[in-house]
């Protein structure tokens, strides 16, 4: 059997050396492309990215990659996005004021909240290990096969994802207090905050499940 083929989409803000190795190593052929033509018509897609939503959406827009991920997601094609692009398959952003995102995903992301020094909520960048908490929702999933609610993931970001619909958060990471989304699905798109390409077994067992090895 053929190694499936995985579409990881180039458009100038994800870390696609590391992501594209880590495809490799659970057994799928990454083909790395900001072509929309190939994005559109590919098997099964990668949206890595780290920096600011406004700017990625920017550059996606720009490149002809945002309509390209809406012909795929019409088709049914398998999306995962990571960190950044994760944010970027709901609805709306307020990072920097609001943009609109790919709407893949109905929901708002918003700047993560922490404890201040004296107990205020105040605005903070959720950096490190955090062991996943799987929803009910998840239990069940193919993306999370396997997967334990120990299981510790590697997380950078300032910003999460909100749903609006509770059943489309398939896993949680507990961080000062509150639930920030980890794992959010529906249907074919698919989402991860963590880096899974930096999370040891735990995230590359998960990767493997999207890649269908």
């Amino acid at each position: 059997m053929s190694a499936p083929n995985i579409t990881i989409v180039d458009y100038g803000l994800g870390n696609l050396m590391s992501v594209s190795q880590a495809v490799t190593h659970v057994g799928a052929n990454p083909i790395v492309t900001a072509d929309p033509e190939v994005v559109a018509a590919a098997e099964r897609i990668i949206l890595p990215g780290v920096g600011a939503f406004a700017v990625a959406m920017g550059f996606l827009e720009g490149l002809g990659l945002d309509q390209a991920l809406t012909a795929a997601n019409s088709r049914g094609t398998p999306l995962l996005g990571i960190c950044l692009g994760m944010q970027l398959l709901f609805s709306e952003s307020l990072e920097f004021g609001q943009t609109a995102g790919l709407g893949f995903i109905d929901g708002t992301v918003r700047p993560v909240v922490g404890d201040g020094a004296q107990g205020q909520a105040v605005r903070s960048t959720h950096i490190g290990w955090r062991n996943l908490d799987v929803a009910d929702a998840g239990v069940d999933h193919r993306l999370l096969a396997e997967t334990e609610s120990d299981d510790s993931v590697y997380f950078v970001h300032s910003y999460s994802g909100h749903s609006t619909n509770p059943r489309h958060t398939l896993a949680t990471v507990d961080y000062a207090g509150a639930a920030i989304a980890a794992v959010v699905g529906v249907d074919n798109v698919l989402g991860v905050q963590f880096h899974p390409e930096k999370s040891g077994p735990a995230g590359l067992r998960i990767l493997g499940n999207f890649c269908g090895r």
